[in-house]
């Protein structure tokens, strides 16, 4: 599949999670044309920090990234827009593009298989127990404001904590959905230390 891409400063976008972005550059107007126009997600990866001036700015798009499904746009008069996106599944760059004003590539959907069910389950209380000690509050209480939904619950706690680009990338990256609750747990467990 071909998608359009919106490369952001070390954002990485999370399934299920909603992203206010502007679009103001003519290359994202396009891209956001296009969008409405067919209706398809667009992808984010994330932008790296350049080490050199001169590095391309291909070479500086993660080849990991998230479709975004647009849910909410506002025209402005002066052209630009404020929009609203809802994280999808997760991709991988296979080439890129360069057959429009903005990146686009050709991209591999990558579903996350979530694992063992009953393991599922077991990770997804000690998540909810550790934010209920991140949060200093009863595990109940937090079970009753998290998603249901263990993909969402995943994304709900990496979104709770400040984590770097790197760190989030690395989230997106797991292979299964018991392996990021695992690295979810790691994650928390130092912050619980420090």
């Amino acid at each position: 599949m071909t998608l359009p891409l919106f490369p952001l400063p070390d954002v990485v976008l999370l399934p299920g999670l909603v992203l206010p972005l502007y679009v103001f550059e003519p290359r994202y107007r396009e891209l956001l044309a296009r969008v409405r126009q067919t209706g398809e997600p667009f992808g984010i990866s994330r932008l790296l920090p350049s080490p050199h001036p001169e590095t391309p700015f291909e070479e500086r798009v993660a080849r990991l990234g998230t479709l975004a499904h647009l849910r909410h746009v506002t025209d402005h008069e002066d052209g630009t827009a404020s929009i609203e996106v809802v994280g999808g599944e997760r991709f991988e760059v296979q080439q890129f593009d360069h057959a429009h004003g903005y990146l686009s590539a050709t991209v591999q959907v990558l579903p996350l298989p979530q694992g063992d069910p009953h393991e599922i389950e077991v990770l997804s209380r000690r998540l909810i127990e550790s934010l209920a000690r991140l949060r200093n509050t009863d595990p109940l209480r937090v079970q009753a404001d998290v998603p249901q939904d263990p993909l969402l619950l995943a994304t709900y706690g990496l979104a709770l904590l400040p984590l770097s680009g790197e760190q989030r990338e690395a989230a997106l990256r797991a292979s299964t959905l018991a392996e990021r609750f695992k690295y979810l747990s790691a994650l928390l467990h130092e912050r619980t230390l420090n």
